[in-house]
């Protein structure tokens, strides 16, 4: 009797990412007012690459390809695209980018596309009617046709095996905190980790984009992952700043104050909008004294980059 093959290799071994990622306390006045304890779970420092939640996400979706060429979602300025792109880079497997907007596909890239592409990613530009039809079997099919035998990850990388990854964040938190919270775009990384916290414990998602649609995503992600809802979740929903990727100069002074008390530069899309909540929050006295709060850091600023004049 023959043994089957062996299956891909895990992306664990041929990465190497430091998990689990560090938790570090940190001393901040407007918590420590309140007799609340802060920790920050520094998933920025993962991988290079893949940082963050993007590592979480990616890691189970990217093993189940095994070697196929991934297809995903994202706009212009997409962490979600550049990491796939990366993990292509690194592992030896082809990537396709379908990108929100048309009207880009004839103007030079942007530095994030322009990584995307120095990454080999094949980047596919459609108009925003079909890419908000991204899902269904009319566009995936025509998708599936162009670009032949391909695993497609939705956009963010948030679906079921997704959050199956990101329950490993709650399990690295059993027992250091009582609140664990989470900047959210798609959800994904919210369903994961309540999943994985223990009873007792809840998790919070602070959206970063408005349209109250969240809460059904992150039920969906957890039907699908787990059969049903999992975990103490909930989601606080004040704190968008206007939308995804916007900001006002109050969040603005906020990001430069907690860098230079804490000396952390603090991502403007999520992490800002994260720390900001939970800062407001235990001014309004939503934590009880003693509790333990852990804001989870899903990425870093971007590093600087120059404009791109690649073009198509």
């Amino acid at each position: 009797m023959t043994s089957p093959p062996p299956g891909p290799p895990r992306l664990d071994a041929l990465l190497r990412p430091r998990l689990p990622s560090l938790l570090q306390e940190v001393h901040d006045e407007g918590f420590a007012r309140r007799g609340v304890r802060l920790f920050l779970k520094r998933d920025d420092l993962i991988h290079p690459d893949l940082p963050g939640n993007k590592w979480r996400k990616l890691a189970l979706n990217l093993e189940a390809a095994a070697g196929r060429t991934v297809l995903t979602f994202g706009g212009a300025y997409s962490n979600h695209l550049r990491a796939t792109a990366a993990a292509g880079r690194l592992l030896g497997f082809g990537t396709v980018g379908v990108v929100r907007g048309d009207e880009l596909a004839h103007r030079p890239l942007n530095p994030s596309l322009a990584r995307c592409a120095a990454d080999g990613m094949r980047l596919h530009f459609v108009d925003r009617t079909t890419y908000r039809a991204k899902a269904s079997p009319e566009v995936l099919a025509g998708l599936l046709s162009r670009f032949g035998d391909v695993k497609v990850i939705p956009e963010g990388g948030s679906n079921a095996l997704a959050a199956q990854g990101c329950t490993a964040l709650g399990r690295e938190l059993a027992g250091e905190a009582d609140v664990a919270a989470v900047a959210c775009g798609t959800g994904g990384t919210l369903a994961g980790l309540a999943a994985g916290l223990d009873p007792g414990q809840r998790a919070l998602g602070v959206p970063v984009v408005g349209g109250g649609f969240l809460a059904g995503e992150v039920a969906r992600l957890q039907r699908e992952a787990f059969g049903g809802p999992a975990g103490d979740w909930a989601l606080e929903e004040r704190f968008t700043f206007g939308g995804y990727a916007r900001t006002t100069p109050e969040l603005d002074a906020f990001a430069d104050g907690f860098e230079d008390r804490h000396g952390l530069p603090v991502e403007r899309v999520y992490v800002a909008k994260l720390l900001f909540a939970l800062t407001a929050l235990a001014d309004e006295g939503a934590f009880a004294p003693g509790t333990r709060v852990a804001g989870v850091i899903t990425g870093a600023p971007d590093a600087p980059l120059q404009e791109s004049s690649v073009s198509r």
